[in-house]
């Protein structure tokens, strides 16, 4: 069974499983089409996460498939780059600089994932991708509307043509596409496997137009860069262990907030409606506290120092203890909004894309691929068919009376949004489910609304998905969560009531946000089996153009 967010991509996962191909298999076939099919969300300029869950092993591993900063990159050089005229130095890197480009993780992590627990020749998994690109595809109206948002600037960009229709326009809803540069890069990885777009004219074609944008990255980076496999971090959330991929990926706020709405739960014997302004209130503070340690904590563990240098990593298991938990939502006050949490500030936007694969072993993969915001950093590499992300955006430049963590330095993961999630049951380990909720800040807040949904109120997938959510997030020119005037946007479908309830709790409440506006909410898939009869349950969110299939 495999769900993702555009029906082609799943008709071509199910078929690489038809095929005897196993999750990982399709997994990637899925990544890849998506990259055609969804590229302001994602594709092969950007950086991967996967989570595998082993059906005989019953063991889930994790691969971090991101790149880092430029190894010639300074804080110093970049302050001065990014100076403005009246001396003042931005808190962050703009999003279509040249700075904010770190190397494109994605393709490495592809070519790992698929020689360590893959089957079929990459080739074959890249061949539907290709025949996408160069034959032509429908675009699906929420991928159109996400694309027109961003014509008139890509009209002007260099080479922003590549990524527009003949007649310099963004593809209508229906309307059939093409994209025969990146049908050669393809190609060229599909013959030559890293070395096709590590090295090379695909390489030269990357450093270039980044240089060109102000950058720094070279083809030594390319050259060296690796993916990490990584141990997957958990929490046990009732009677499942939820996994996450560790910092630098922000899966740490989800499980957070989950211990959080846990121990709340338990402590007061707390029962209350979905969606009421009680519960509401609850899962806002639960997320602000969550948000305000991941944005500290969730950074490179390859180069982290805190700021009094009493610890030389990030330290995990404190953080997901039960007795922290315990003492963060000791924090919540069930009548009014708590007023100082520190650090960090949550952002609007919702690109990426999210999948869920599960084979007829058993095995599960979870897979979340991204260029960040919509079309990444806009800058496209002549004659490639793709952008490049703008991940670097997510680093601090002010160093501050306490060097933060994220602070812009070499070869440097920066904070990462993308987190795909795995679900076993306890104490069996047997496979609960695959799933995750796609759109940079939203995407663990989307988690903990989607386990809460799924355990507590007892829905089934497709519920748990179409429920309306909530968003809690900031402006651009926050620095931190405690900056104040964090909006907390209600999807349509919510009560208006509870606007009214969660402003007298010192929320600052939106209006209701209709079905225009709903992208903000995130876009979910999930695929959960049932334990008495191996039957696999998927929901896939009307959010997106996309379907579950199975067979």
């Amino acid at each position: 069974m495999v769900a993702t967010s555009q029906p082609l991509s799943s008709e071509i996962g199910l078929s690489i499983l038809k095929r005897g191909g196993n999750a990982v298999d399709a997994a990637i076939a899925i990544a890849s089409a998506l990259g055609v099919l969804e590229p302001c969300s994602t594709g092969i300029g950007g950086d991967c996460f996967l989570l595998y869950y082993d059906a005989i092993r019953r063991k889930v591993s994790g691969l971090n498939g991101s790149g880092r900063s430029a190894s010639n990159i300074t804080l110093k050089s970049v302050q001065a780059d990014l100076k403005r005229k009246d001396g003042q130095i931005p808190f962050r890197i703009p999003i279509e600089h040249g700075h904010s480009v770190t190397l494109p993780g994605t393709i490495a992590g592809w070519i790992d994932a698929v020689e360590r627990w893959g089957t079929l020749p990459l080739e074959e998994l890249l061949s539907p991708s290709i025949t996408l690109a160069s034959e032509g595809f429908p675009v699906g109206p929420v991928t159109s509307k996400l694309w027109m948002a961003c014509e008139s600037t890509l009209a002007t960009r260099v080479n922003g043509s590549d990524l527009l229709c003949d007649d310099r326009k963004a593809p209508a809803p229906g309307s059939i596409c093409y994209n025969r540069h990146l049908a050669q890069v393809l190609k060229e990885i599909s013959t030559k496997g890293k070395e096709g777009f590590y090295k090379g004219w695909v390489a030269e074609a990357i450093t270039n137009s980044v240089r060109e944008a102000g950058g720094a990255l070279t083809m030594e980076d390319l050259v060296s860069h690796r993916s990490d496999f990584v141990d997957p971090i958990k929490t046990t959330f009732e009677d499942l262990d939820i996994y996450e991929i560790p910092p630098s990926g922000q899966g740490i706020t989800a499980l957070l907030a989950l211990n959080i709405m846990q121990q709340f739960r338990h402590k007061y014997h707390w029962e209350v409606d979905h969606n009421s302004a009680e519960y509401l209130h609850v899962l806002t503070e639960a997320l602000r506290l969550a948000f305000t340690d991941a944005q500290w904590y969730a950074c490179d563990p390859d180069n982290y120092a805190e700021s009094d240098a009493t610890a030389s990593s990030i330290p995990l298991k404190h953080l997901l203890s039960a007795e922290y938990a315990t003492e963060r939502a000791s924090r919540i006050d069930i009548n009014r909004a708590i007023i100082d949490p520190k650090r960090g500030s949550p952002e609007l936007f919702c690109d990426t894309v999210s999948f869920q694969v599960v084979d007829l072993w058993g095995n599960a993969v979870s897979m979340v691929n991204s260029v960040y915001e919509t079309f990444g950093s806009k800058i496209i590499p002549e004659k490639c068919g793709f952008v490049l992300q703008n991940r670097g955006s997510n680093f601090v430049l002010l160093p501050g009376k306490h060097p933060h963590p994220n602070i812009l330095g070499p070869n440097k993961r920066p904070y990462h949004t993308i987190i795909p999630a795995i679900s076993v049951h306890k104490p069996s380990n047997a496979l609960h489910g695959s799933w995750s909720c796609m759109g940079g800040f939203m995407q663990p807040q989307g988690h903990v609304q989607l386990m809460c949904n799924l355990r507590w109120f007892g829905m089934d997938p497709q519920e748990a998905i179409d429920a309306p959510r909530l968003c809690i997030h900031g402006f651009e020119q926050l620095r931190h969560v405690d900056d104040a005037n964090l909006q907390v946007s209600l999807e349509h479908g919510i009560d208006e009531s509870v606007v009214q309830e969660m402003r007298s709790l010192g929320h600052n409440v939106g209006p209701i946000c209709n079905s225009k506006k709903q992208s903000v909410f995130g876009r979910a898939q999930i695929i959960v089996r049932d334990p008495s009869n191996g039957l696999l349950i998927a929901g896939s969110d009307g959010r997106a153009d996309g379907c579950a299939m199975g067979f």
